[in-house]
């Protein structure tokens, strides 16, 4: 396999997984689980809103990984929203009851952001 090809395959894996995680911001009982672990005060200027916001970048983050001109951007914007929506992570992984599976705990979700963030930084080069 040539390094062209990982390269699309990466860009194409990620691209499909922030689409789809874009497109459950959407889904009314995903959404109030997503609005949920938002810290209180970043819930403006409301959960819901919030939730929708972060769904459509990463549906705009995933598409762009893919068109070679908005790639580089994509990655960064991807970053920081990954960066960005990591204090609602936190707070889902110190809740295990309440959010369930997406209550995954805090040393290994952060391992496991890290690792997309450089995955994503690989894809947009």
């Amino acid at each position: 396999m040539t390094p062209e090809v990982a390269a699309w395959i990466l860009r194409g894996a990620l691209a499909a997984a922030f689409i789809a995680m874009g497109i459950a911001h959407f889904v009314p009982s995903v959404g109030r689980t997503m609005g949920a672990m938002i810290p209180p005060a970043l819930r403006w200027p409301s959960a819901k809103a919030v939730v929708w916001f972060t769904g459509v970048c990463e549906i705009a983050g995933g598409i762009g990984l893919l068109v070679p001109w908005t790639r580089f951007a994509a990655a960064i914007a991807l970053v920081a929203f990954l960066i960005a929506v990591f204090p609602a992570n936190a707070r889902a992984a110190d809740d295990p009851k309440r959010f369930g599976r997406a209550a995954i705990p805090f040393w290994p979700r952060y391992l496991g952001q890290l690792a997309l963030i450089a995955l994503v930084l690989v894809a947009g080069v």
